[in-house]
């Protein structure tokens, strides 16, 4: 038996809000994906917009830019970073542990011997 067809719901964004996406992901060390997943819109619809504005489409020179979000973007790229240091130190202390547990293991084993 066939699914019934289900209307998909279509996002209109405002030529605000797009020129807004696009002048965000072109901030120095900002990544499309981030900025994508904070505006919860798919990366290859941000990628688009941006072709757009390179192309004349959509205007990005007077989509204003608040200091709020430019603040939040800068602490959210610190935080990855910091958070990735640390998955990084925990998985050097995880080796850590293992390679002296192993040595105990051995060492222990022989001396029984």
């Amino acid at each position: 038996m066939a699914r019934p067809i289900s209307r998909r719901k279509v996002r209109r964004y405002t030529t605000e809000f797009r020129a807004t996406a696009v002048r965000l992901s072109l901030l120095p060390g900002v990544r499309v994906h981030d900025v994508a997943r904070s505006l919860e819109i798919h990366p290859f619809l941000l990628s688009r917009w941006r072709r757009d504005a390179r192309e004349g489409r959509l205007v990005t020179k007077r989509a204003p830019l608040d200091e709020h979000t430019k603040s939040e973007l800068k602490e959210l790229r610190e935080l990855r970073r910091a958070y990735k240091r640390l998955q990084e130190e925990h998985d050097i202390l995880k080796k850590a542990i293992r390679f002296v547990s192993d040595r105990r293991a051995k060492s222990s084993s022989s001396s029984k011997d």
